[in-house]
């Protein structure tokens, strides 16, 4: 979608973002947003209001150390060339 969109419109993405990884390959592969509503109704479900607070904390994390781990400090610094197609099973 990126792709054909180019700079047109912003592209965001919903729908299977449960981690900080997730956030990360969103992000690797253009998006410029993403939606994280199953995290906050786990959270929500597990302890209110401050799970909901510790979910995105952990997300937050998840991100801050998959980026370090791919050499990066800035998320702008971050584009398709962190992702191996075919190396790792996905769900």
């Amino acid at each position: 979608i990126v792709d054909a969109v180019g700079t047109q419109i912003e592209v965001h993405m919903d729908s299977g973002i449960r981690s900080g990884q997730d956030v990360l390959k969103a992000w690797a592969l253009g998006a410029r947003g993403t939606y994280i509503g199953r995290a906050f109704l786990w959270g929500l479900g597990a302890a209110g209001e401050a799970g909901v607070a510790k979910a995105l904390q952990i997300i937050h994390k998840e991100l801050d150390l998959t980026m370090a781990f791919c050499g990066h400090t800035r998320i702008e610094s971050v584009d398709r060339r962190i992702l191996r197609p075919g190396t790792f099973p996905t769900p």
